[in-house]
């Protein structure tokens, strides 16, 4: 324990960081060091829990002290890179040291985690300035093994609004959407959290994502920390001074989300103009209404999957049997069915019949009708329709698997006329999907050959209300370690349960986040044979999972393990 020295205090903030107790700084470089030993130092300096890099660019030439920016990205591999000395010239008046390693990822200068690998192998100059070595020309941004990230680094979801075009209130500005980043864990959090949300969101998700907040804010204070009464209090400069009170809510709404992921004690934002005089306030239970997952369903304890007999069944946590729904479906069984789909609001239901041919959709209640299909498979008994599936704003999706002409529909409303919605550069044909409960992500399954890989796409829509053009776009691999994708279901704003297995190894149920990095969540019991997976969006509560495993239908509930449900049963899902 110290005993001498200023008294500092600590925030609530820094009480909260269990990690806060250790840190981890770098070493200046020693007189007279070689080329290789300063490049080493370097590295390691940049792993230190130094705010503004004062230590690492202690390793640089000044004219590069001044333009080095290791907020530009961060290139990160499967091991600490291997630095070796490449070229020196005759007089010894500088040296080119290459870093060779496997990368795994990148993360860009919003932020933004996005799995890409190859073999990294960069320059760094070393030149002699007032008699030692210094490095006077590197790579932007910042090398680091997985470890170092890990140690590092921490996801963090921003919140952005929805843009949903005509077919959302406010022209879509009321539904946040998880955008995960990565900032560093223990370097002030909650200002950079602050400060990350007024960058904008990231690349991938800007063209359907709005933020409320108008260009050029900027947070006022150096430092932002939770008060004892767990308000965060935020003062904004002068281009937030004339917002009305409706957008004002909104961008606190986007904060308080935000930092609530990092510090559940948060439960008010107030936003303050910069001379300190307040713009609004949101509690938490206000915030309600901006809820991410407000389009998840109401129930989070509610499961639904295909009994023996090809009939909808439906199951609750506190439930040891299943029950059949009321309807077509269920009790009266007017169809047999292969998979099953439940609107959000679990009115309506959506079901392809046991031959994989036709979709119907009907009403959950006694007395239903099953009605005419809304949509036929064109390519017979061999390919069929996906398994359905509901976004938050009631519309209905499904892929026809012809080989031929494989296409994705969605049907508005549920019950609208099919409208084919392009997916450019899709490379083989969709054999699953999941659409989020905010509209404008869905998860795909592609196969293509032996293979089947996880995509998650943007959706963007154009147009008019009574003209809306739907396009899926930007796909990119979320789980590219993964061999063979069996199945997905989303599990939270910015989470996926997958089941798949890597080459040569057996199958794994793990969580994975949309950016492509593996969740903090805790790990899953073991479970193979997994064909389908059904998880919720909610974040209310931690409900059940439900697979499909060799034919019968299993559960996991909190701190449990898999227990078997019944023998026979097949494609579990949650509302949507």
């Amino acid at each position: 324990m110290p005993d001498s020295g200023e008294v500092r205090p600590v925030d609530s903030s820094q009480r909260a960081d269990a990690d806060s107790q250790v840190r981890v700084y770098g070493v200046a470089p020693h007189k007279g060091e070689r080329p290789q030993e300063l490049v080493t130092g370097f590295l390691e300096a940049t792993t230190s829990d130094d705010p503004d890099y004062g230590t690492a660019r202690m390793y640089l030439a000044k004219s590069e002290q001044r333009s080095w920016n290791p907020a530009g990205g961060t290139v990160v591999l499967a091991e600490p890179p291997q630095v070796h000395v490449e070229r020196a010239d005759d007089r010894e008046q500088d040296y080119t040291i290459t870093l060779i390693g496997k990368q795994v990822a990148k993360v860009d200068a919003k932020h933004a985690y996005k799995p890409e690998e190859g073999t990294y192998k960069e320059r760094i100059h070393v030149a002699r300035e007032g008699g030692e070595w210094r490095i006077d020309d590197l790579p932007p941004g910042l090398v680091l093994g997985v470890a170092d990230f890990q140690r590092i680094y921490r996801s963090v979801n921003k919140y952005y609004f929805a843009e949903l075009g005509a077919s959302g209130p406010v022209k879509g500005r009321e539904i946040l959407v998880a955008d995960p980043v990565y900032l560093r864990k223990r370097i002030d959090p909650v200002t950079s959290t602050v400060n990350a949300v007024l960058d904008g969101p990231t690349n991938w998700l800007d063209p359907v994502a709005a933020t409320a907040f108008p260009t050029g804010t900027k947070v006022v204070d150096q430092h932002l920390s939770v008060d004892d009464s767990n308000v965060l209090k935020i003062r904004l400069n002068g281009k937030a001074a004339g917002t009305n009170e409706g957008q004002c809510r909104r961008m606190a709404a986007q904060l308080l989300y935000t930092v609530q992921d990092q510090s559940a004690k948060v439960s008010e934002v107030v936003l303050q103009r910069e001379d300190g005089s307040q713009l609004c306030s949101l509690g938490r239970e206000e915030a309600r209404k901006y809820a991410p997952d407000q389009a998840a369903g109401r129930g989070a304890d509610q499961q639904y999957f295909v009994d023996a007999q090809h009939r909808m069944v439906s199951l609750a946590d506190g439930d040891e049997e299943p029950r059949r729904v009321p309807g077509p479906f269920g009790a009266d069984g007017a169809l047999q069915l292969r998979s099953v789909a439940v609107d959000r609001g679990e009115k309506h239901a959506a079901g392809v019949a046991n031959n994989g041919q036709a979709l119907y959709v009907t009403g959950l209640e006694a007395g239903a009708s099953l009605g005419e299909p809304r949509v036929s498979a064109r390519g017979g008994a061999k390919s069929g329709l996906t398994s359905p599936s509901w976004d938050g704003l009631g519309d209905l999706w499904v892929a026809d698997q012809d080989p031929d002409r494989p296409r994705l529909l969605r049907l508005p409303g549920g019950t609208g006329s099919p409208e084919e919605v392009q997916v450019p550069r899709l490379d083989g044909r969709i054999t699953g999907l999941r659409v989020a409960a905010d509209g404008v992500r869905i998860a795909l399954l592609v196969t293509k050959g032996d293979r089947t890989s996880l995509k998650l796409g943007r959706v963007e829509r154009h147009g008019s209300a009574g003209r809306l053009n739907l396009s899926v776009q930007e796909l990119r691999s979320v789980a590219p370690r993964l061999e063979q994708v069996d199945a997905v279901s989303w599990a939270g704003g910015s989470r996926l349960l997958v089941a798949g297995n890597e080459q040569g190894g057996l199958q794994q149920l793990q969580y994975i986040d949309t950016d492509g990095s593996l969740s903090n969540a805790s790990a899953l019991p073991g479970i193979t044979g997994v064909r389908g997976v059904a998880a919720s969006e909610s974040t209310a509560k931690a409900p059940a999972l439900v697979a499909e495993r060799d034919g019968g239908i299993v559960r996991l509930l909190p701190d449990s393990n898999w227990k078997l449900v019944t023998k026979e049963g097949s494609a579990p899902v949650y509302p949507g």
